[in-house]
């Protein structure tokens, strides 16, 4: 059994890869200055937002949708990076592609309210991703593999992604979707009112902990389960997510929750993964306003790096395009239209914006010619937000 579980978490490196909620490492962006472009697509409104903010940020879309389109996509999805590799690295790399990304498009798609785009998304991320216990979170067509573990986060994104499409199309099928999807991750993610990160469909286990960004609050009350069961699964998260904060000095959180011992751990402090817990607090309304004001002060101050100690202290200068794009989730969620805007001005910061560039519209580094999925998609949702 040991063997057998060392096997499986083996694989587990490929799912964690630099975060364990990014499964892509973040490429160091380079700032560029944001030049004017041409766009159709719509966006929400926004009750401060002036005719010129909208139409710049409207612009904004349009080009990183056609990047994306055009040169960050393949037959089963979105590269996990513009440049190939040999796809044979513990973490996704080059042209493989993941269901997180599938899971953002879809959500992408669907806040700005492209139906068909939805529908085609929909249809291509079960076409590559759907196995018996939850959708692969990885597709290598050189190695002609798929991936037998599902990572609940990208799982509950995509059902979370469905429900909506219910409502905004109205359309009963993928709300009937949603709860056919939601209850079998409930069968297979969920033991003992505990989730878990992954189920291995080779092995039949799931692993013994629970790392706190993949807790998706608002999702899984919406799953397709009793009532009772629902709130009392949702309940008891929540208090495993926010006894994972750290301290009114620095108001992030802990990485994981090990089931087994009842300990929290983390190495050093991710910030997407921070985020993403406070995005998951906020949409449920139980943001802490400490955490709130660490981020104002941090975007406009344009330090809000990609890693720090438990104290609070940064450990790299790194600046991502996703942190900020995740910040302007926040700012949207909890209708702080100040922290919204900043944030989309800081992430427009590494937008390619040399038209000769093959990058022009999309985040990357012009210089090595990398382009992540993760931070493209996270700004793509972030502007339809």
């Amino acid at each position: 059994m040991r063997k057998i579980i060392a096997a499986a978490l083996s694989v587990l490196v490929g799912v964690t890869g630099l975060t364990a909620c990014e499964n892509t490492a973040a490429p160091i962006s380079t700032p560029t200055s944001t030049p004017p472009a041409t766009i159709h697509t719509e966006l929400p409104d926004r009750e401060d937002s002036d005719h010129n903010t909208t139409v710049t940020q409207t612009q904004e879309l349009d080009d990183l949708e056609q990047f994306i389109t055009s040169k960050l996509t393949g037959e089963y999805g979105v590269y996990t990076n513009l440049l190939e590799t040999d796809q044979s690295a513990e973490a996704a790399s080059g042209h493989e592609v993941l269901s997180e990304s599938a899971s953002l498009s879809m959500l992408a798609a669907v806040r700005s309210g492209q139906q068909e785009r939805f529908a085609e998304e929909w249809k291509l991320a079960k076409q590559t991703f759907d196995m018996n216990s939850g959708f692969s979170y990885r597709y290598s067509l050189k190695q002609q593999k798929l991936y037998p573990l599902n990572a609940a986060v990208d799982d509950l994104r995509m059902i979370r992604a469905l429900y909506e499409a219910g409502d905004k199309f109205g359309d009963e099928r993928y709300t009937a979707e949603a709860d056919k999807y939601g209850e079998r991750f409930y069968k297979y993610n969920v033991k003992n009112g505990n989730v878990y990160d992954f189920y291995d469909e080779n092995y039949k286990i799931t692993n013994s902990f629970v790392t706190l960004c993949y807790i998706n609050l608002g999702t899984l009350l919406k799953l397709s389960i009793p009532s009772q069961i629902s709130i009392n699964l949702s309940n008891h998260l929540k208090n495993i997510l926010e006894d994972g904060y750290l301290s009114d000095e620095f108001p992030f959180y802990e990485t994981r929750f090990n089931y087994e011992t009842g300990n929290y751990s983390s190495e050093n402090i991710n910030t997407v993964e921070s985020l993403l817990s406070i995005l998951a607090l906020a949409e449920v309304d139980q943001q802490k306003s400490t955490s709130i004001d660490f981020i104002k002060q941090q975007v406009e101050a344009g330090t809000l790096y990609g890693q720090y100690s438990r104290e609070g202290k940064p450990l790299n200068d790194i600046r991502s395009t996703a942190i900020y794009a995740i910040t302007a989730m926040i700012g949207a969620e909890i209708g702080d239209e100040s922290l919204y805007h900043k944030s989309i001005e800081r992430m427009n910061e590494f937008r390619v914006t040399d038209v000769g560039s093959p990058l022009y519209g999309g985040f990357g580094d012009v210089a090595s010619g990398q382009a992540y999925s993760f931070d493209n998609l996270m700004a793509l949702l972030a502007y339809v937000y």
